[in-house]
């Protein structure tokens, strides 16, 4: 970029009108972020550093574990020495007292603050305050409970060992039902606005019907009635994968319909006058004018009814897959159901997490680029 680009970017930059800060204010965000951070950040890490020194794990834990017959012993000592230990008490303290000094300081002090950065940061040391102080009370609370039952269900990370090529394959599966279904439904999805904003009635019921069809009966009942009531009751030569794709894509079509129908009709009439006198029929003018317009307004919850999507993937667990089609949540079950201990869908959980947390996050990141792009376009 030439340095007179830089300067006219900079020049469009809007300025800052929070005005400036101050040490009080600054020292109170602080405070925040340190007490949200020893609860959260220093829990983690003495789950870290207990898992790292397993040999300093005491052996009457392990010896109760043992003598309860349950996989993964020293992998759940850690987790309780961690737990109970001076450590974690002193940083649970740490943040009880950050916290209450964060919301005392930032409430009491916001309003004296002469410049409204400063204000938002009083503000925000003392919201980081609740949090830190609500999860350190958690934990405190967590740790006077029988913490050993809880651990060896939910927490027994040994239990998995021998299932992490069956979780990748499951969430590979996942996120091939998540994709084929959306691109399935984004293309029934535009198909359907198109007809129901025709001017004809009879192109434009049957769309509704199946709109409201779909948007109206529970995903899973139409899993169930499109797998074993047509495919296995007309014998159809289809296996529940493909049933589920082809439901997925149904499904998210009808959601689609409607995004792209708010998308279209929230282009100017004029634009569609205008496509129109330049001697383009009605179809030209909305595959040429509107819809490349409407498609830009529609992205941010298309990635949303794909974030959602990912997540229904689950309801395949009522079909009868095979070994090879697992997804996330059935890997999760048949671990379930070999060791009853519910760390199978700790780890499940974590799977989709990180499939969808990137996912919100890149969502939000696009709605506030095209925003800021459409902002520009409207201020010129």
């Amino acid at each position: 970029m030439s340095a007179t680009a830089t300067r006219e970017a900079v020049a469009e930059t809007p300025p800052d009108t929070r005005g400036p800060t101050a040490r009080e204010p600054m020292a109170i965000l602080i405070t925040g972020w340190v007490s949200i951070g020893a609860a959260i950040g220093g829990t983690l890490l003495l789950q870290l550093l207990q898992a790292l020194a397993g040999p300093q794990v005491t052996q009457e834990c392990v010896a109760e574990g043992v003598e309860r017959d349950f996989t993964g012993a020293g992998g759940v000592c850690n987790i309780l020495e961690a737990f109970r230990s001076r450590a974690q008490t002193i940083v649970l303290l740490l943040a009880i007292i950050t916290g209450v000094s964060a919301i005392v300081a930032g409430f009491w002090r916001y309003r004296h603050m002469p410049s409204k950065r400063m204000r938002e940061q009083c503000i925000a040391g003392a919201v980081l305050g609740v949090q830190g102080l609500i999860v350190a009370l958690a934990l405190l609370w967590v740790r006077q409970a029988e913490l050993g039952t809880f651990v060896r269900v939910f927490f027994n990370i040994e239990v998995l060992e021998g299932y992490g090529g069956a979780f990748l394959q499951g969430a590979r599966n996942t996120l091939l039902l998540a994709f084929a279904g959306e691109i399935g439904g984004i293309i029934l999805g535009l198909v359907m606005a198109m007809l129901v904003l025709s001017k004809r009635r009879v192109v434009r019921a049957p769309a509704r019907v199946y709109i409201n069809f779909f948007r109206g009966t529970p995903l899973v009942w139409q899993l169930l009635v499109f797998y074993f009531g047509l495919a296995l009751g007309l014998n159809l030569d289809v296996g529940a994968f493909q049933v589920a794709i082809i439901v997925f894509s149904l499904n998210t079509g009808a959601y689609a319909a409607e995004v792209f129908r708010a998308g279209i009709q929230s282009i100017e009439k004029g634009q569609m006058d205008a496509a129109r006198s330049l001697g383009m029929s009605y179809m030209q003018a909305m595959r040429y004018s509107i819809v490349p317009q409407a498609v830009r307004r529609v992205i941010p919850p298309l990635m949303n009814e794909f974030v959602i999507l990912i997540k229904d993937t689950a309801l395949v667990i009522v079909l009868g897959l095979l070994a090879s089609e697992y997804d996330l949540l059935s890997v999760a079950r048949e671990g379930y159901s070999a060791t009853f201990n519910s760390t199978f869908f700790v780890a499940a959980a974590v799977g989709y997490l990180a499939v969808t947390l990137p996912l919100i996050r890149l969502v939000n990141w696009v709605e506030s680029r095209l925003r800021s792009g459409l902002t520009g376009v409207v201020g010129q």
